[in-house]
């Protein structure tokens, strides 16, 4: 059985966290021994007696088959520490949650994110600043990291969507526990082009006090996180003041200092954040403008020995199929069907004649006039 059903197993158990995980793990070497242990072998890797009497009744009272069935039935992926795929970013700050929840699919690509964050009672002018930011970070490249709410956290969401990025939602619920439930429409486009993510088990309902520890993981994914708007007592700050602890960059819109949807981004700029004047702002403090060539550059990377192998031979120069296939040594069915995936992926071209060229051109998607109408 697969060893992170006891990684679930764990992280259902209340006072568990990623520092006890940590040391189930450094004591017992996995934690499917660790779910085995005696009273004894628990207590000494470090386990209270509170905490072993909870991981007696939960090994009596949860059947993990069943809950790994119902994990697998439902779409949701896991991942653990121990996985490449759990988000690297992510894993660098102080404390990281030992198991990710996902519907939906975290990409590499993913690393280059930036939260947008703020009030759910936003005003037209903190709209169309929303609107106008995650449209432009998600048309050049940056994954938008939010919260699913009502106000800026949904805004952010679809004007990615909408501008055919990629967005990512954290929770504070289990991923099957859409919140608010006028978002599910909403859910399943983010999940059709990013992933909805929690730290929470599947079935935790929302809760008022899992949205703040769940903000540390928005802020956890991403370079930087941009408060749009935020009253004195908004949730938006706290997802500032994890950001500030993680080391990420925090900037915040200014408003009005009459406007009471200002006064906990205004607050933040007197306390040190970065004002956000520009997009350029943030894409030249973080130094975004070299993500579009990044990600140019890998879409002609090529995928498979065949690929490689009629790269090393088509060039600049046009070269007609016949020749392609007497240079790579491979057979002509071979050759053909590779071109015509090649040329989907944009990494040939065919100029004509059975004749093809070599797509080599790395281009930036960022221009820092853009925004500047220069």
């Amino acid at each position: 059985m697969d060893e992170k059903k006891y990684w679930v197993g764990f992280n259902l158990i209340k006072g568990i966290g990623a520092v006890r995980m940590q040391g189930l793990v450094a004591y017992f070497g996995d934690l499917e021994s660790a779910w085995a242990a005696s009273p004894a072998e628990l207590a000494a890797a470090g386990l209270g007696s509170k905490l072993i009497e909870r991981v007696i009744q939960a090994r009596a009272g949860v059947d993990l088959d069943k809950v790994w069935e119902r994990i697998e039935q439902q779409g949701i992926k896991i991942l653990t520490w121990q996985d490449e795929a759990y988000p690297q970013r992510l894993k660098e700050i102080d404390q990281p949650p030992p198991v990710l929840y996902l519907r939906g699919e975290y990409l590499p690509d993913d690393l280059f994110a930036v939260a947008i964050v703020g009030t759910r009672r936003v005003t037209p002018y903190g709209r169309q600043i929303t609107e106008e930011l995650s449209a432009f970070l998600a048309a050049h490249g940056i994954t938008v990291v939010s919260g699913l709410a009502r106000g800026v956290d949904a805004i952010a969401h679809q004007a990615a969507l909408k501008a055919g990025g990629r967005t990512l939602a954290v929770l504070g619920s289990g991923v099957d526990k859409i919140y608010p439930p006028e978002h599910r429409a909403l859910a399943e486009q983010i999940m059709a082009h990013g992933a909805l993510l929690s730290d929470y088990a599947p079935g935790t309902p929302p809760d008022a006090s899992n949205f703040p520890p769940r903000n540390r993981i928005i802020s956890g994914l991403s370079l930087a996180v941009v408060v749009v708007e935020a009253g004195e007592t908004s949730g938006a700050l706290i997802t500032a003041e994890f950001a500030a602890e993680q080391g990420r960059e925090v900037f915040a819109v200014p408003g009005s200092i009459l406007a009471p949807q200002s006064k906990g981004t205004n607050k933040l700029i007197q306390n040190g954040a970065l004002p956000l004047l520009s997009v350029n702002d943030l894409m030249q403090a973080l130094d975004l403008t070299r993500v579009g060539e990044h990600k140019a550059a890998r879409k002609i990377m090529p995928g498979d020995p065949t690929e490689a192998q009629l790269l090393s031979v088509i060039g600049s120069e046009p070269l007609h199929v016949d020749e392609i296939r007497n240079q790579s040594g491979l057979p002509i069915e071979k050759v053909s069907a590779a071109l015509a995936l090649m040329e989907l992926k944009g990494m040939v071209r065919q100029v004509g004649g059975m004749q093809y060229v070599a797509v080599r051109e790395e281009r930036a998607d960022y221009n820092v006039n853009t925004l500047n109408g220069e």
